[in-house]
């Protein structure tokens, strides 16, 4: 318990450059309490008593804003910065590493039975705002920008960006957290679709200008000529 306490607040202090000391994140660290709070719910929860289960998870939910449901499955140094209404339902799956912010909801789409909240990997960063809704996988190093609505499966070392979310490519290298946490700044493919498309458009709207000034010399020449 206490190797997962202290791994934990090192991962907020690699990734918040607010965090000042182990004793600040413990003590005043909403997202610490919620991941705390969450190891007891989710051992009452797995040792049949889910009413208590659920009390605890509830009243961390009125101290942090933060609700995670004890039948969730939270891996190690899992960081919530700020994390006033985060949403993390039943049968969801988090992986090591990870790193939420406020807003976020791991969700799912109906009223299905069984697996029905999404599975989070490795090493990911979902941004202020996001909906990840569904039983899918989002995979190893994988980004989900700000406000992304992510309803289908994200592959590995990949950004998730829009409503609904599409898929962009990381250059094929995984993201460090400790030094990239940018969550704003990430590329639109249907942006640079649509400017390449517009570029494109400008360029023969001025070929076709072009060809018209020839032909209109031409045949002032050649009027000329029959003159």
């Amino acid at each position: 318990m206490f190797r997962y306490l202290n791994e934990t607040l090192e991962a907020y202090q690699a990734r918040d450059p607010a965090a000042r000391s182990k004793l600040e994140v413990f003590l005043l660290y909403p997202g610490v309490r919620a991941t705390i709070d969450h190891q007891l719910a989710h051992f009452l929860h797995t040792h049949h008593m889910p009413f208590l289960g659920r009390a605890v998870s509830q009243i961390a939910r009125f101290w942090t804003g933060i609700e995670i449901h004890p039948g969730a499955r939270i891996g190690r140094r899992l960081v919530i910065d700020h994390g006033m209404g985060i949403v993390i339902g039943e049968t969801a799956e988090i992986g090591d590493d990870v790193l939420l912010y406020q807003g976020v909801t791991l969700g799912g789409t109906g009223k299905d039975q069984g697996k029905r909240h999404p599975t989070i990997g490795n090493n990911v960063l979902i941004g202020s705002g996001a909906r990840v809704l569904g039983p899918f996988t989002v995979g190893d190093g994988a980004r989900i920008a700000a406000n992304a609505v992510v309803l289908r499966e994200v592959p590995p070392d990949s950004t998730a960006v829009g409503v609904p979310a599409h898929i962009v490519k990381v250059a094929g290298q995984r993201v460090a957290f400790a030094s990239s946490v940018d969550q704003i700044h990430i590329t639109d493919p249907v942006n640079e679709t649509m400017k390449s498309l517009l570029s494109r458009v400008e360029f023969l709207e001025r070929e076709l200008d072009h060809r018209k000034g020839m032909d209109y010399e031409k045949l002032k020449n050649h009027a000329k000529e029959e003159t």
